[in-house]
């Protein structure tokens, strides 16, 4: 085996390309894992998670890489950045103001995406198109920019009573996508909600909530020679040693020939990563 990373995992950083590129960092060294496609390797669970805000050796990771003192302090990690319209800001308990006014109050982008099937969600304008790429989307449409993320998860909820906010990630990792016209399904919807979105606009202001009519599709192209015909999930907290041929990434996952694993599950996890030769 030779290893090629190890230290802290984090979620792989990507780059928009005509076939999008994955980056590991483990060590702050990025290596390009499209490289690595037909190739066999594995990941090496070191037994050791750090929060990754503290850093504290804590044995198990809450809410993708923090420890428990952390979870439940952070302001990233309030139940309100999981369900943003129930921000709790205005009552006077948010867990750090200063955290909200550079991240909730900043403008934000609902969009309509093709994971699964037709799904909506909502992303912080500089997090496009990161957040379309690591939900594994194959086409995505921005449909509305807001100023704060409460107003976009208002209307997130909205939208959401006619069409699912969630992904099928075996489903998309299956490559079973279902060809969808976003710009016809963005129309119809917007024409469903019309009197709700409307009223909401009006209770936070007509500049608050903006329709974007002019936006082009994206599609989004992954490295991926085959997809599993059948899905099996890998679990480094059970087998400390996972292997297989490097077949595709989508999303956060590693499709191997053995399985699929979620990277983003183990961020904080120390890890091995290297190849069978």
């Amino acid at each position: 085996m030779t290893i090629l990373r190890s230290g802290s995992m984090q979620k792989m950083r990507v780059e928009l390309s005509d076939t999008i590129q994955y980056f590991l960092e483990l060590d702050d060294q990025p290596l390009l894992m499209n490289d690595l496609l037909g190739k066999e390797v594995y990941l090496k669970n070191l037994g050791d998670i750090h929060c990754s805000h503290c850093g504290r050796l804590t044995k198990k990771s809450f809410s993708q890489g923090y420890c428990f003192p952390c979870f439940k302090k952070l302001p990233q990690c309030d139940l309100c950045m999981m369900s943003p319209d129930r921000c709790h800001f205005h009552l006077g308990t948010c867990r750090d103001e200063a955290f909200a006014e550079s991240v909730c109050f900043n403008e934000h982008i609902v969009y309509l995406a093709n994971s699964s099937g037709i799904k909506v969600g909502i992303t912080r304008a500089t997090q496009v198109p990161t957040r379309w790429i690591d939900q594994g989307a194959v086409e995505a449409l921005p449909i509305f920019r807001v100023k704060t993320r409460q107003q976009s998860g208002l209307v997130e909820k909205i939208i959401g009573q006619h069409i699912s906010d969630k992904t099928n990630w075996r489903k998309m990792l299956k490559g079973e996508i279902t060809e969808i016209d976003l710009v016809a399904m963005r129309d119809e919807l917007l024409e469903t909600c019309r009197t709700e979105l409307a009223q909401l606009s009006e209770e936070h202001g007509l500049q608050s909530i903006m329709p974007i009519t002019d936006a082009q599709v994206q599609g989004l192209n992954y490295p991926v020679a085959e997809y599993p015909v059948k899905i099996s999930s890998h679990n480094l907290d059970k087998t400390e040693l996972i292997s297989g041929v490097l077949k595709g990434i989508k999303g956060q996952y590693l499709i191997l020939d053995t399985g699929v694993i979620n990277l983003r599950k183990y961020t904080s996890y120390s890890i091995e990563f290297g190849l069978i030769e």
